[in-house]
Order: C-alpha cells, then structure tokens, then sequence
C-alpha cells in the first residue's frame, strides 16, 4: 500500500481537478527531490526485479527499471480508466568501462567500487518515467551524468565510507553530501540527477502529461 508523504503544500477543493501525484520509490533522496517541487505526493514501494537482462547496457537498463517501476505501481494502485493518477518511476544506474555498477550494500563491496573508479570516469544514468493512466500518457526520459573521480586513497575512500555509508547509493557516491570531495568533475545538464531524479526532465513530463507544476501550485494558494 502507498504510504502518504506531506511536503508543505496540501489538498484543497480548488486542487481537485490534479491527479493523485505517487512516486513510486521509497528512496529518501528521490522524496526529497520530488519533495523541492511542493506538491501533495504519495509514495509506493515498486515490486521490481532490478537484475539486468543478458547484454543489456547500463542506460538501457536504466531505462528499462524506471518504466517497470512506474507500471508496477500502477497495478499495485488498480488503476481505473476513470481515476485521475500521475505516477512517476525512476532508476540509476552506474557504469565503469561499460559495465554496471548496483548499490553496494555493504561496506567491502562499496571499498571495491571505489577503488575501481579512483582516476576514472564514470557515468551515472538516471532514467525516469511519467504514467497519467487515465489519458494513456507514458513516457520517459534518461539524463546521463559524466564525473570524473580523484585518484582516492586506500585512506580516503575508508574515511569516507564510514562517515557516510553510502551503501544504498549506485557507484558508493552521495555527491549531494560529503562524497562531493571525492570528485575532480562533473558534467551534466541536471545536477537533481546524480541525486537520483533528474527534476528538469520530471517537470517537463509532467508538463507534457497536463500537469504543469507552477500551475498546481498556483491551485494550492
């Protein structure tokens, strides 16, 4: 079942024409992404296998996850022909020298990510995907994200790691916190998608679905 999530801005009779905004993510960094927006959300949790098919790159993975997402929590919510409900879905995924890298996990796995991209460039694809079931719109969109790591060492990656256990974080990176100093660049044209959803691309479909974020919040005065 959804759980609720009440950022500042609340329901009114005058929001009644919006859709029933749901995230299907339980990931604290996509919450508080979305969260920048100020809009009613809800959150589900996406019943999702993340494993990637044989041959499948890291962005068409990425993409492929993100889609999934937001349809499996449309069937979670039976949604009817007749409800009005706006669902977004989003997934990242890490790639070093074209292969994939997942959450860590722990503490070992996350030193061996580390190690391998010290001196590297690794992108980060961030896909998300907007469902309005009830005029069948669907579509998504992938922002790509280039950083150049430091060459780190063995020191530096274990200080890190202990003060922020990024061990839920694709590629052991939190770059919106103290895992920014373990990076020499970072290119892209969204930086909301290292954190995880890209918001220019969000608001945008959302935009294209009949849902136009600065409009809602107009409704929500």
């Amino acid at each position: 079942m959804p759980s609720s999530h009440s950022p500042q801005a609340t329901l009114t009779s005058t929001t009644a024409a919006w859709p029933r905004l749901v995230l299907g993510s339980t990931s604290p960094y996509r919450k508080e992404l979305l969260a920048r927006l100020g809009l009613p959300f809800e959150t589900c949790s996406p019943r999702t296998d993340e494993q990637p098919l044989p041959g499948e790159s890291p962005a068409a993975l990425a993409l492929r996850l993100a889609q999934a997402k937001a349809q499996d929590v449309c069937q979670q919510l039976q949604i009817a022909s007749s409800s009005d409900v706006l669902v977004i879905g989003s997934d990242q995924v890490a790639e070093l020298h074209g292969q994939a890298l997942g959450k860590p996990g722990d503490h070992q796995r996350a030193t061996e990510q580390l190690r391998a991209m010290r001196g590297q460039e690794v992108h980060f694809h961030t896909a998300v995907c907007v469902m309005r079931p009830a005029s069948q719109f669907a579509s998504t969109h992938l922002s790509t994200v280039t950083v150049t790591f430091r060459d780190l060492s063995d020191a530096d990656i274990d200080t890190y790691l202990l003060a922020e256990r990024p061990y839920d974080c694709a590629g052991s990176a939190k770059a919106e916190t103290l895992g920014i100093v373990l990076l020499e660049r970072i290119v892209s044209d969204d930086p909301t998608a290292l954190i995880g959803l890209p918001l220019i691309a969000t608001a945008r479909l959302m935009r294209d679905a009949g849902a136009d974020a600065l409009a809602w919040r107009r409704a929500l005065r």
